[in-house]
């Protein structure tokens, strides 16, 4: 089985590139499942109906989030009514939505399992503890398991992965939009990547206008942000999973540059 997660989508520069881009891209390279990261895809902050329509239209079949989940109102209908749409699982009760979708590709039984870390991020409930939970709610369900771990620690996300090492089939971590070159299969048969990065504008500062962010950083004063427009790209990550035992057996990173169609 092939599973393909696409990093952080920022704003319109994000969800026009994975219009023009993801289906190929997941037909390029067989993924039985794509999952993209979309709580920056309403003006760099939240998720709205819109914004996840435009996403599932561009070829995502789940659709994870991040601390930024809440940032638009809507979202609480759309959690309750869309169980393709997670939020992280370790929200402290009672949260609307859900953080654990099973997919069924005809390649088998997938739970996408939604988490975040709780260094440097708002107060959530322990993921390690909530990631326990899950797995023994999941014992029959599905073999293979994927984790998007929202966080901003490297340190945390690495702990997280050797924690689960041989209980899951990857630990995909999102949220800080740069991509990390650690990708790797872990001992036990885990998939682990700290950052698939973003799938936005490059010419910024994750995704922000750069003369904005260094007034912030200047000033230490708010300052409105508004998305980048330029040097646009999508990352993501490939996750081959031996079907029967659950454990990857690769991992691949990818990144796209918009207007290079050379690529996939």
């Amino acid at each position: 089985m092939r599973l393909l997660l696409v990093g952080d989508v920022v704003g319109s520069p994000g969800r026009r590139i994975l219009r023009a881009r993801l289906r190929r891209l997941a037909r390029d390279t067989g993924a039985d499942l794509t999952i993209v990261n979309g709580e920056n895809a309403a003006g760099g902050a939240g998720l709205t109906s819109a914004t996840a329509a435009e996403i599932f239209d561009a070829g995502a079949e789940v659709v994870t989030t991040g601390n930024h989940v809440w940032d638009k109102k809507e979202v609480h209908a759309l959690l309750a009514r869309d169980p393709r749409i997670l939020r992280p699982a370790n929200y402290p009760d009672p949260a609307p939505g859900a953080g654990v979708y099973v997919a069924r590709p005809k390649a088998g039984a997938v739970a996408v399992v939604n988490l975040m870390g709780r260094v440097f991020m708002p107060a959530v409930d322990d993921p390690f503890r909530a990631a326990d939970r899950i797995l023994a709610s999941l014992d029959g369900v599905a073999r293979v398991v994927l984790i998007d771990f929202h966080a901003e620690a490297t340190s945390e996300k690495a702990a997280f992965a050797w924690y689960l090492d041989g209980r899951v089939s990857a630990v995909i971590g999102t949220h800080t939009h740069v991509p990390t070159a650690d990708a790797r299969v872990l001992p036990g048969g885990t998939a682990f990547m700290a950052d698939v990065g973003m799938t936005g504008p490059y010419d910024s500062v994750i995704g922000v206008r750069k003369e904005q962010a260094i007034e912030r950083f200047r000033t230490q004063r708010p300052i409105a942000y508004e998305t980048a427009e330029d040097d646009v790209r999508l990352a993501a990550v490939r996750v081959d999973v031996d079907d029967a035992s659950g454990r990857a057996t690769a991992i691949e990173r990818i990144e796209l540059r918009e207007g290079d169609e050379g690529a996939p």
